[in-house]
């Protein structure tokens, strides 16, 4: 009884607290009451694009809508080939095919919050990776009607980690708040990165492991995740998000 009521207290600790500390900060910010007061228009973290500009990848993110806003966010990824004058971005909804190519602006506001770039490769490299990342989003298997689930998964994060995971050269891992993103393709329990530098072991992204050279060291409960980025050094705290050291 007593190693359960710590591990309830490290529960308690270690994602309640934050996930509660972070959805009173988002309770007291300006939000909009629905989709359609929402601001979809560009932000302009992304350089527009020119034909005189290298290829691109962005693996993008930004808080989603409502309460989840505290603690969840929507990925997708953008690319552009070189001498291409417009970006092909790729997200995951809810709603019909759930696979969308540019149903919104590249660096759209998503639900008027601003979006981050959590991974930006150019140049040659970009050129050598477009096809690979192409390939990996043909491939996701959760593309028909209906191969859409919010919690715990395949959702938008589920998504957009498979495809990190199938080209790892990708060099990065979804944000700390991308629930879902440990969802595995296929529902498995267990996975290997295509390099096999991280590993995954999940009971269908609710909770969970990863470690290696891009997850550092994560543990994953009910969707949040809190951990340690030894690459570069920080820590991935539930709700919040990833602190550097």
């Amino acid at each position: 009884m007593r190693h359960v009521k710590r591990l309830l207290l490290l529960i308690l600790v270690v994602y309640l607290l934050p996930a509660l500390a972070s959805a009173g900060w988002w309770s007291m910010q300006n939000h909009p009451t629905s989709w359609r007061e929402a601001n979809w228009g560009t932000s302009g973290v992304l350089p527009k694009a020119d034909a005189g500009h290298d290829a691109a990848i962005y693996i993008m993110s930004a808080s989603t809508g409502g309460l989840k806003g505290a603690v969840a966010s929507h990925s997708w990824i953008v690319t552009k080939a070189a001498g291409d004058t417009s970006y092909n971005r790729y997200d995951k909804v809810g709603w019909g095919a759930p696979i969308r190519r540019n149903n919104y602006v590249a660096d759209a506001y998503w639900y008027s919050n601003t979006p981050r770039i959590v991974r930006a490769i150019k140049g040659a490299e970009a050129s050598g990776l477009i096809p690979e990342v192409e390939a990996a989003i043909q491939s996701y298997p959760y593309a028909g009607v209906g191969d859409y689930r919010i919690y715990p998964g395949p959702n938008s994060n589920s998504f957009v980690a498979h495809v990190l995971r199938a080209v790892p050269d990708l060099g990065t891992v979804l944000p700390p708040d991308a629930v879902g993103r440990d969802f595995l393709t296929d529902g498995r329990l267990f996975e290997i990165d295509a390099d096999g530098r991280d590993m995954h072991a999940t009971l269908y992204g609710l909770v969970g492991i990863a470690a290696g050279a891009r997850s550092g060291f994560e543990v994953h409960s009910m969707g949040l995740v809190a951990g340690i980025d030894i690459a570069n050094p920080g820590l991935k705290i539930p709700a919040f998000g990833r602190i550097g050291l």
